[in-house]
């Protein structure tokens, strides 16, 4: 069966984090990018006809993904390929995923794959796309919808959830609504056979319509053109819609039980090799409860953090609930609670930096405070 690939890269943004870069491209878990989630999750599977759809600063995501060796790709037609329909584009105005889609059309049309599965960025997940894929083709169904239970409750807001009767049929569709606890949250994961997808998206771009959530899977159904099968993902599905959501989410990888099911789910997750030295730990360091990637030098006291790579925390520093980002130096007596420091920022000696748990301080890249 050949199935092929679209990951969204930047559909949405969570504000100073995601300023500069893609949603796809945010750092995640002390050493991956969000990205690798989703190439993971379907070239695990098989996959290797990918496109990733970007609509501006993409710089950083094409750095790291590279020529997609890591993940066993290659670039080029045919295989992995960068799409920003909207650099190319005489429309330079976007209003949806359907109408990145209808952009893209000479990626989707390319070569004789049978099915396409549509991935977004901002839900981090490790699962099994072969068996998504052998029940969307069981179903019967136009397109499926993977979906997750405990994400509703009735003040997040959710772009896509779905109602199941008694016999497990939808009975009942949203968008953008703060949908109660007996709805499923999308996933934003979506499989259709490819010639339908293309047949759907032309005729939908035609009649003024732009988006996959609202005009393709609510709209059709509730109108009866599009029938809709729902896979309900049983693992841990982490929705990184704020920065709120994304401070919370990245700490409770500090939980084994988390950490063992994104990491060690239904496979591995791959990454960008970046070989650095093995971290330093002074005479007097205090650590308890981290994560913590290679390179990093640590001589004060963390505690309930992330770390990325090459983070320096100097003599008598107290880093407390906090995610570091890449080459940030906390300095000698400096105190850092309940914050975000994106990469290359300097904490100065002696400086104070304390958030709350419900908003923690976030530092732009670079900064010296």
């Amino acid at each position: 069966m050949n199935v092929m690939g679209i990951i969204f890269a930047n559909e949405d943004s969570i504000g100073t984090l995601t300023d500069k870069r893609t949603m796809a491209s945010l750092p995640f878990g002390a050493r991956y990018r969000q990205v690798d989630f989703a190439l993971s999750n379907l070239t695990c599977a098989g996959v290797r006809h990918i496109g990733i759809i970007s609509r501006h600063s993409y710089q950083s995501l094409m750095h790291h993904i590279g020529s997609g060796e890591e993940w066993g790709l290659e670039l080029g037609e045919g295989g992995l390929e960068f799409l920003t329909p909207f650099a190319q584009s005489t429309q330079d105005v976007y209003r949806g995923k359907l109408d990145s889609l209808n952009t893209a059309m000479d990626f989707l049309t390319f070569g004789d794959d049978e099915y396409a599965v549509l991935i977004d960025s901002a839900i981090v997940s490790n699962f099994d796309l072969n068996a998504v894929i052998a029940a969307h083709v069981a179903s019967g169904k136009d397109v499926t919808v993977v979906t997750k239970t405990g994400i509703c409750n009735g003040e997040k807001d959710i772009d896509l959830a779905l109602k199941l009767g008694e016999n497990g049929e939808i009975v009942d569709i949203v968008c953008n609504s703060k949908a109660s606890a007996d709805y499923l949250a999308s996933m934003d994961v979506f499989v259709a056979s490819k010639p339908w997808l293309i047949n759907m998206v032309e005729q939908a771009v035609a009649h003024g319509k732009s988006h996959l959530d609202r005009d393709l899977i609510m709209g059709g159904w509730q109108d009866g053109t599009v029938s809709v099968n729902t896979y309900a993902f049983e693992g841990v599905a982490l929705y990184n819609e704020s920065q709120e959501e994304y401070y919370a989410n990245t700490l409770s990888l500090l939980d084994k039980d988390v950490r063992a099911d994104i990491f060690g789910g239904a496979h591995p997750v791959w990454t960008k090799v970046r070989d650095r030295v093995p971290c330093y730990y002074g005479e007097d360091v205090e650590m308890e409860n981290v994560l913590i990637a290679d390179g990093c030098v640590i001589e004060g006291e963390v505690e309930d953090s992330v770390l990325f790579r090459q983070v320096t925390v100097e003599e008598d520093a107290e880093v407390e609930k906090c995610i570091i980002f890449n080459d940030c130096v906390i300095g000698k007596g400096a105190e850092v609670k309940y914050a975000i420091l994106d990469k290359d920022v300097v904490v100065t000696p002696g400086a104070k930096l304390c958030g709350t748990k419900t908003n923690p301080i976030i530092v732009k890249k670079g900064q010296i405070v």
